[in-house]
């Protein structure tokens, strides 16, 4: 049985830390250029080689994009950036255009190729063409069903990977191929810099009552036509699997490290569970939970089980937030946890603390220390070392989180 790989995002080092510690098979991260997400931090040339380096390590994989639809005056720069890639020891370029495909194996002859879902695979025929003109995996588009999927599987070359994303974010358009923003605020998301318009709320207009506007849904906010709720697959592993998915892939470049270090937490332990009885597959309770307690829209199960039906959320484009980080461990010694604060809380609090594929723990607090030792009542400076006893020893990195009542 080939071994399902847990395929996390990295906008910037913090997240890639995030994604490395928390049970990440392997990490898809930008540069400056080239990428579709131009929002985060991204990574320099030594930020790239340190992460890579880091990764190897511990036996993770590191796949960089060049998925944007390049225009003429971005061409020359491609073959600096393809060299410096491969120079860097990156595992595999994720590309959506042909062109830059084919620059790829001219510059870079034994990197891996992956095909973006920006280039929209729907078919069999299209994945196999991919394949013989050098791609090593197809990241499938978003609007597939399962069986598509398996019958994309029995069609292509064994050796053909096939990806497909699997968590978060949902584009209103197909494969992300929006012009929405580009025509409303001059910002092409082709080129990663989508001001996300579909999660505005929009009104009707008569065309001879000009200036009386119209909510298309009975609400004084209007309504969010375009909000596609996020993708959430975490309960359907054994599906995936079944289908032909050898890669499990998490949106998220642009979502924050604590999204990353759950999200991935919770897939990691969800393909581990499955693994345990893959002819009988059910999700502990506790697992599913983890996704429910990061920052999200409703969720849905996009395309994978055919067209979706209440796939879209009217009422608004906010985010669904039940915990707030308050605290990052550093080390536990001697029968005491310490701390950086990310969050204000209290003693007596009850906080959960989660370490990499581990079920969160449970602890109220009922003593708290400054970094001076002086018993304190809640961690209210940004950044501060703080402490608290306890007999339990966690990892450096373990987040600590509090339910927002």
């Amino acid at each position: 049985m080939t071994k399902l790989e847990v395929l996390a995002p990295a906008g910037d080092t913090e997240r890639f830390n995030a994604a490395v510690n928390y049970g990440a098979d392997a990490v898809y991260l930008g540069r400056k250029t080239f990428g579709m997400r131009a929002s985060p931090m991204n990574f320099d040339l030594q930020q790239l080689v340190s992460a890579v380096n880091i990764a190897h390590a511990k036996g993770i994989k590191v796949y960089l994009t060049c998925n944007i639809l390049p225009r003429n005056d971005e061409i020359p720069q491609f073959e600096q950036f393809v060299r410096e890639a491969a120079e860097a020891g990156v595992d595999a370029l994720i590309v959506a255009d042909i062109g830059l495909l084919m620059m790829i194996k001219r510059f870079a002859p034994d990197m891996e190729i992956h095909i973006s879902t920006q280039t929209g695979i729907v078919n069999y025929a299209a994945a196999n063409e991919l394949y013989n003109m050098g791609a090593k995996r197809v990241v499938l588009a978003r609007e597939l069903s399962l069986g598509e999927i398996a019958e994309i599987r029995a069609k292509t070359p064994k050796d053909l990977d096939i990806e497909c994303f699997v968590h978060g974010a949902m584009c209103v358009s197909f494969s992300g191929r929006c012009l929405l923003s580009q025509y409303l605020v001059h910002r092409d998301a082709n080129h990663g810099e989508c001001a996300q318009p579909c999660r505005w709320g929009y009104y009707l207009m008569e065309e001879k009552r000009r200036g009386e506007y119209y909510p298309i849904f009975e609400d004084e906010k209007g309504t969010y036509i375009l909000n596609a709720k996020d993708m959430c697959m975490i309960e359907h592993i054994d599906k995936l699997a079944q289908a032909g998915v050898y890669s499990l892939k998490i949106e998220g470049r642009a979502k924050s490290a604590y999204y990353v270090t759950v999200v991935t937490n919770a897939y990691r332990m969800a393909v581990d569970e499955y693994y345990k009885n893959p002819d009988n597959f059910t999700l502990p309770d506790w697992i599913r939970d983890e996704v429910y307690k990061v920052s999200h829209r409703q969720y849905s199960k996009g395309f994978f089980f055919g067209t979706p039906e209440n796939s879209q959320y009217y009422e608004d484009s906010g985010y669904i937030r039940n915990f707030d980080v308050v605290a990052v461990v550093e080390e536990c010694r001697d029968g005491t946890v310490y701390c950086t604060q990310r969050n204000r809380f209290f003693r007596g609090d009850t906080l959960e603390l989660l370490a990499p594929s581990q079920k969160p723990t449970v602890l109220t607090p009922d003593k708290l220390f400054d970094e001076n030792g002086d018993e304190i009542e809640t961690t209210n400076h940004a950044m501060m070392k703080f402490s608290f006893k306890s007999d339990m020893v966690f990892p450096s990195g373990t987040v600590i989180r509090k339910e927002v009542k």
